[in-house]
């Protein structure tokens, strides 16, 4: 008996040892996926203060060099689409500038992509001191490869931010000379230099529609042409402050200030800016 005894005792042992294997609490697993990130929202929304704003150039508050303004929108996009709103105050058409648009973006490659899109201009309280709309409609498209972008806008709407009424009311015409077939050429260029500071220059080319180009002036003793096609520019540079919130500064202007006037004029523009 005792012979029989020690020969099963290891036996037990060994039973023992398994059956608190079994019940003991498994280890982690060293491989266990580790929680997923949760999926960004579609929506975002920005607002900045500015020391002026310039339109392609041309200022839109008080052709002055401190004209401030408070500007800001929001954008949803999904999956290339996008659909977004942006406003300013201006000094003209009822002093708020809203932009509505949508569009759709993608890759050709990696590097290289396009943005097509429609955008509408609207003031909502134009009727309040002018007899005419400034509100304008273009459709646009561009490319961007590296830190470059090219864009081209192409106005539809039958009048180009008033121009063709603004001429048509000055001279008495019987016909409004037409804004549609307004062109702008955009070429931008954003590059980091270093870490949080962002180099930007844009360069952009006016052309008029025929009838914009042909409108004449007679007020003064000599007629001249009341508009003129005309290139402006912009240098300067952002820096990321952190938590979205950037400062810019930039000299923006145009030419043609013989024509337009100090709506041409150059400027040194300050921005601070916060995106959401």
């Amino acid at each position: 008996m005792k012979k029989k005894s020690l020969i099963l005792l290891p036996l037990l042992v060994a039973s023992w040892i398994g059956a608190q294997a079994q019940t003991a609490a498994p280890a982690p697993a060293a491989a266990a996926a580790s929680a997923p990130e949760p999926t960004p929202s579609p929506f975002t929304a920005n607002i900045n203060l500015t020391s002026n704003y310039k339109f392609r150039g041309q200022d839109q508050g008080t052709l002055k060099a401190w004209s401030p303004a408070v500007q800001g929108g929001f954008d949803w996009t999904q999956n290339g689409f996008y659909l977004g709103n942006w406003n300013s105050n201006v000094s003209f058409a009822g002093n708020i500038e809203m932009d509505l648009y949508g569009g759709y973006r993608g890759e050709i490659t990696k590097d290289f992509t396009y943005d097509v899109g429609i955008l509408q201009y609207y003031y909502p309280r134009n009727s309040d001191n002018v007899p005419f709309s400034f509100d304008t409609t273009e459709i646009y498209g561009s490319l961007a490869y590296s830190f470059f972008t090219l864009k081209y806008s192409h106005t539809v709407s039958s009048d180009y931010f008033a121009l063709g009424a603004i001429n048509q009311a000055s001279e008495g015409l019987a016909s409004r000379p037409k804004g549609s077939n307004t062109g702008y050429l955009d070429l931008s260029a954003n590059y980091e230099a270093v870490k949080g500071l962002t180099l930007n220059g844009h360069i952009g080319y006016t052309r008029l529609a025929g009838d914009l180009r042909d409108a004449m002036n007679t007020s003064g003793a000599t007629p001249v042409h009341a508009y003129a096609n005309y290139t402006d520019w912009k240098v300067g540079a952002t820096y990321d402050l952190g938590s979205g919130f950037t400062v810019a500064g930039a000299v923006v202007g145009a030419s043609e200030r013989s024509v337009w006037g100090d709506a041409n004029k150059t400027r040194f523009i300050v921005t601070l800016g916060k995106t959401m």
